[in-house]
Order: C-alpha cells, then structure tokens, then sequence
C-alpha cells in the first residue's frame, strides 16, 4: 500500500503520495558559519559572483529593482531601490511590530507535512518581499538563496505580498556550491496576491548531486488577481519533490504554472501543482516539459472547479533519451459542479526520427539535429515576462547539458 502524508490547505486535510525517498533531518546540521553582510552587492566574492550567474544573480544595481541574497543560514544583502517596494529578511520583518500579522502560516499550515513542520521548528531566515498598493515594479526582483557547506540543513519561510493594483516579477535563484555534495534544502514560500495584482514568479534551480530539495508553497488569489510561476531545474540533484498549492478566492482570477525540467541520471524530480478554482470565471493552466537523460521524473498536474463558469488547462510532454530513464505524467481534473472546463492532454515519448531525418537533410549532423529538436522542446513561452527575464531563461536551456541521447 502506497504510504500517505496528510497536508492541511486552506482548512481542508487531503492526502497525497508520499515522497518515496525518507529523509532523515538528523543527518544534516542546522547551525553554519556566519557570512559577514555586504554594504553593497558588488562586494560580493569572485567565487560566488561566479557560480550564482547561472542562478540569476546580477550584482548591477540598474538591472533589478531590489534583491534579497541569503549564503547558508546569514542574509548577505537585503534592499530595495525605488518607491513602493519592501526587500528585507522575514527575520527583520518580524521584528517590525505589526508586519507579518495576517501573512506568517496563514496561507500554509505548519503542520502540512514533516518539511513545514522543520522550518518551523529550526528557521533559517527567508525573504520578505511586499509591494504597495498600485505600485507597477518595472525591472525585476532578484532573491538567491545558495548553500556553500556540506552536509548543512537550510530552511527558509519566505512571504510575498502584492497588494491591490501592483505588479512584481521575481526571479530566485537556488543553489548549491559545486563542492558542496549533499545537504538538504526547505523552501517555503507564501503569496498573497490582492484585487487586481500580478505576480510572475520564476524559480532557476541548480542544486548538486547529493541534494535533497524540498520547495512549499501556497498562493492565494483575490479578484482579477494573475499569478504566474516558472520552474526550471536543469541540473543534476538526488531528489526534489514540490507540489505548490494555488486557491482563487476572487473572481476572474488567472493562474499558469510552467515547469521545465531535465533528469540526468541519478536525479528524481517529482513536481506537481494543485489549483483549485472556487470564484467564477476564474482559469488556469499547467504547463510541463520534461526531459530525463537517465533520471526520474513524476510531472503532475490537478485542477479543482468548485464553481460554475472556470476554465482549466494541463499539458504534460515529456521526452525519454535514455533507456534508464523514467517519465510518470499524472494530470488530475476535478469537477464539483456543472458548468466547469476542464481539460488535459499528456504525450510521453522519443523523438520522432522523421525530425531528425528533416533537420539531416538540412545540412546538419544527426547529434545537431537532435539537440536542436530538445532545445526547442523545451522552450515554453513564458507568458508575462520582462524580455530580459525571457532572454535569461532562454540562455539557460541553451546552456543545459542535454547527455545521454
């Protein structure tokens, strides 16, 4: 019999399949060595310039509008530059009488699952990120949260509040130091996303080998409220598993959740997303690419219409380049009333030799081709992106390591 975990959402208790990996916490130490914090983000060391570039990170002020960085368990750099925006540690925001009243675990219980349960119990900081009321943030948002020390545990509560009006794109990048090997990483993060906000959030993942991952998240939506997340993990990692939970309370709200995955050999991902429509005239979409080169990968996808009138759309594609690998695509719609759209459409396969054959005939080589063919695969349009933001992603799939074929 398949283990379960019970996870409490927005008052309800459900049951979803355990991760099967067991992580033991007692492995992994909660205290490091303090980071001094930088005066300005420039001053931030050669080797971690470098090796957070593929996260995202830009130490130009005029590139972004505020940035949060986070190296283990100490806050290097927290600011905002502009009118109308808050970059600070939850830590510091805590601290500020009256700040987090209304936002910390209310939109995700502790007691969800053993994960929320240990950043709870053994807080690492996190990002504190709230924009005001009508306020449009042009450039985008950075926050790095990066692990430099082997066998470290870093639990992070994050909250993000885009109030009645306003318009944020954030781009975080998580990682670890390439020497780092295995260590355990737990992200959770709150949205709260007023009448009228946009919120694009993009995540670039680029863990190590031994990592052990585990993002947790819930959104809550108001009226005419538009959230869009992108995940992207193109690196190798021993296990990540997440399952971000978004609940449209207002009507005409607008939910797509993308994910752009690779799976080497050794990696397990298992990345889901839960959207339930409870206003009218709310939709949604989940949107996966999925490639694994000799890993695992479970690309899931379910949708709840509670009400008349809401529109909802999962697409899973996924590609098999290697005969060790695995691709489990499970698109779930639940409809609690008439009057309800949903719809779904899953395709698991190789690639078709018709393609390469075309693109061979076309003057390239047949490992040309087939690299060209899984790039484009993996280029989802990410709707609602700054074009520098777009442009990022883009070199990112370019630079992946696409083996195994």
């Amino acid at each position: 019999m398949c283990p379960v975990r019970k996870e409490v959402r927005d008052g309800n208790v459900g049951e979803r399949p355990a991760p099967e990996m067991e992580v033991d916490f007692a492995k992994y130490r909660t205290r490091a060595r303090p980071h001094p914090r930088l005066k300005k983000l420039g001053d931030l060391p050669d080797d971690l310039k470098e090796s957070t570039l593929d996260l995202g990170l830009d130490t130009e002020r005029g590139c972004r509008a505020g940035s949060y960085v986070q190296v283990d368990h100490s806050v290097l750099f927290s600011r905002a530059w502009g009118k109308g925006l808050e970059v600070t540690s939850i830590t510091d925001a805590a601290g500020k009488r009256g700040r987090l009243r209304g936002y910390r675990w209310r939109n995700l219980s502790p007691e969800a699952d053993r994960f929320t349960e240990q950043a709870k119990r053994h807080p690492h900081h996190g990002f504190f990120i709230r924009v005001l009321p009508g306020v449009k943030v042009e450039l985008p948002l950075q926050a790095c949260l990066y692990m430099t020390e082997r066998g470290l545990a870093q639990n992070v509560h994050n909250i993000i509040v885009a109030e009645e009006g306003s318009e944020i794109h954030i781009i975080t990048g998580c990682g670890s130091d390439p020497g780092v090997g295995e260590g355990l990483h737990i992200g959770v993060t709150e949205y709260y996303i007023r009448k009228g906000a946009t919120v694009s959030y993009t995540m670039i993942h680029s863990w190590g080998r031994e990592m052990v991952v585990r993002p947790r998240s819930a959104a809550l939506l108001e009226e005419e409220g538009v959230f869009i997340s992108n995940f992207v993990s193109l690196k190798p990692v021993r296990s990540l598993q997440m399952d971000p939970v978004v609940t449209c309370v207002g009507k005409n709200a607008r939910v797509r959740l993308n994910s752009i995955l690779l799976a080497p050999e050794g990696t397990d991902l298992d990345v889901g997303g839960r959207i339930f429509l409870r206003a009218g005239e709310c939709s949604a979409e989940i949107i996966s690419r999925a490639i694994t080169t000799g890993g695992r990968i479970v690309a899931r996808g379910h949708v709840t219409g509670a009400v008349p009138q809401v529109k909802a759309h999962l697409e899973c594609r996924g590609l098999i380049l290697s005969e060790e690998g695995t691709v489990l695509a499970v698109p779930e719609l639940e409809g609690l009333t008439r009057d309800v759209d949903l719809s779904h459409e899953a395709a698991v396969g190789r690639i078709a030799e018709e393609q390469i054959t075309y693109l061979m005939s076309r003057g390239l080589t047949e490992e040309t081709a087939t690299s060209a063919i899984v790039r484009g695969f993996l280029n989802v349009k990410m709707e609602g992106l700054p074009s520098r933001l777009a442009a990022q992603i883009s070199r990112a799939v370019e630079a992946a390591d696409i083996s195994g074929m």
